[in-house]
């Protein structure tokens, strides 16, 4: 059977992502039973099966299957995903009070709260492992532990955010996951109820959500995000007994500190940020000659690592003298292109150099104050957004350009290929996105002037709002 898309990439990515342990199921229902031929290395069970069975044999077996109406061994499955009608003594609550329920009418209720798709659309259903593209799936299967729910939960709202509504019929459960999410074009999250563990084999730690095929584009895409930012699974543990002060991120619990870097004053604290080879110098040479001091985060993690300084010193032992200079200064560019290939690293540097950029940052802020209260302080960060720093500045200026034009300016300077400049812009938010966190944004792929006057704009602006601070 043709497909449209090539599924391989992008369900690796994820099953690394959230650390599967079984293969996500491409589902189809297929309007002609004759469609199954079509889909190559397809089997059919030799017996009668149940729904369940047939996901847990394509999630841990490997395989391809199809089934139509004759191949189920109840009508309650075929009924679910509308292969068939469901037959009275379901309806009026017979079979299920003859286990589930306490009486028929309990029964009844229970069988008209199950979703099911109607009927006389489909005639039979097909699954396989997604990554080998069996076909165009109409939605995707994925179990996993609670934890790794709860990550594909969050990577799912990351963008254009929305509750998330699941459900609970009870034995059935499959309803809650295929069913509504056919009906309602969504995620769905379900418990796998006792038929599912019994015949189906789900264990104890595991959900099932079912999420349309369209969906795993913008789920990948907020868990690479979400990634980035260090929400991954396995979530490491701060420990329920210790003192979180230091593992529990600023922004929750660093009130304190965030009023004495942020202050009772006057001042404003404007955060310049930007993808690389943006421009940001530039934009920040121009904000000074208007009269706002400059803290530079690059400059203060030059400083902080310098030889034989402490966070030298645990650069040095985690990653070895393979990266010094023969003047035992670090080898910047040798470290970037290991901690941009691997973004573990990444985050190893960052927790040697961060703590101690963070303590220069405070003093500077007090110095700059202690001379003028009425101080418009510029702080670049080239990595503001991706490291969370957003909240302890009053406003964010973004410095932006279009990605190619990054991409041709960061070749260009550090003589580069294209190859390596985009390993190095992928390790970065998108520019694109950078912009919705953004308070002030200053396109930069123009000239001086009108960068200049975009320049000029903007303090005029911090400069009304000091005033408007002053008369409240």
């Amino acid at each position: 059977m043709k497909t449209n898309r090539d599924w391989e990439k992008p369900v690796r990515r994820m099953e690394l992502l959230m650390r599967l342990k079984s293969f996500p199921v491409a589902f189809k229902l297929l309007e002609k039973q004759e469609a199954l031929a079509d889909i190559p290395f397809l089997r059919r069970m030799t017996h009668k099966v149940t729904l369940c069975q047939l996901i847990t044999i394509v999630r841990t077996f490997d395989w391809t299957v199809g089934a139509d109406l004759n191949d189920f061994l109840s009508p309650m499955c075929p009924s679910i995903i509308g292969l068939a009608g469901l037959p009275e003594v379901f309806k009026d609550g017979t079979f299920r009070s003859i286990v589930w329920t306490k009486s028929r009418k309990d029964g009844q209720q229970y069988e008209s709260s199950i979703p099911r798709l109607p009927t006389g659309r489909y005639q039979a259903v097909a699954m396989a492992p997604l990554v080998y593209n069996p076909f165009d799936p109409d939605l995707v299967l994925i179990y996993a532990n609670p934890a790794q729910m709860m990550l594909l939960i969050n990577s799912l709202q990351f963008e254009d955010y929305e509750v998330m509504e699941f459900y609970c019929v009870g034995e059935s459960s499959c309803s809650d996951a295929i069913a509504r999410c056919y009906l309602k074009g969504k995620p769905f999250l379900s418990i796998p109820c006792y038929g599912e563990r019994r015949y189906g084999h789900a264990q104890d730690d595991e959900l099932i959500m079912a999420l349309p095929a369209g969906m795993m584009d913008k789920a990948l895409k907020g868990m690479e995000a979400l990634y980035k930012r260090g929400i991954r699974y396995p979530i490491s543990y701060a420990g329920a007994e210790m003192d979180l002060t230091y593992a529990f991120p600023m922004s929750y619990s660093g009130l304190q500190q965030l009023e004495e870097i942020r202050g009772k004053d006057n001042r404003i604290l404007l955060g310049v940020t930007g993808g690389i080879a943006s421009g940001k110098t530039t934009v920040a040479r121009m904000l000074e000659d208007l009269g706002a001091p400059i803290i530079d985060f690059d400059l203060l993690s030059r400083v902080v690592a310098e030889p034989n300084k402490p966070a030298w010193k645990e650069i040095v032992a985690y990653f070895g003298e393979q990266v010094l200079l023969e003047d035992k200064t670090l080898d910047r560019k040798k470290l970037s292109q290991i901690v941009f290939r691997e973004p573990e690293k990444r985050k190893k540097l960052e927790s040697f150099i961060h703590p101690r950029i963070y303590h220069e940052f405070a003093r500077l802020i007090k110095d700059f104050t202690a001379q003028d209260p009425q101080a418009i302080i510029q702080v670049v960060v080239p990595l503001l957004l991706e490291a969370n720093l957003q909240h302890l500045f009053h406003k964010i200026l973004l410095v932006y350009i279009p990605q190619e034009m990054q991409a041709e300016r960061l070749m260009k300077r550090d003589r580069i290929p294209r190859e390596m400049a985009a390993n190095i812009l992928n390790a970065q938010l998108p520019i694109e996105e950078k912009k919705g966190y953004a308070d002030f944004i200053l396109d930069n792929s123009g000239t001086l002037e009108e960068t200049k006057r975009q320049v000029e704009e903007v303090w005029k602006k911090l400069k009304q709002m000091q005033k408007e601070r002053r008369q409240a």
